[in-house]
């Protein structure tokens, strides 16, 4: 898991430096930290299974047109 988990931490953080959801899917996220970012501590804190699975339920909730203000949502 450790090689795994170090590649997928670096995949989201050339993501992030490549300009995250607003570059690539010129959206922008409804949470603070981004969902980028909660995904990685989720998965620094938890490990590669577990800080997967909640950082897909963190984007899953993401997104929302109707969002006017960016909601704090920091890592339980």
């Amino acid at each position: 898991e450790t090689v795994l988990k170090a590649m997928t931490l670096s995949a989201i953080r050339r993501y992030q430096k490549n300009g995250g959801a607003k570059a690539h899917f010129n959206i922008s996220c409804n949470f603070s930290p981004s969902c980028s970012e909660f995904t990685h501590q989720a998965i620094t804190k938890y490990g590669l299974v577990k800080g997967l699975f909640i950082g897909v339920k963190r984007i899953r909730r993401c997104n929302n047109p109707d969002c006017v203000t960016v909601k704090s949502d920091p890592l339980p």
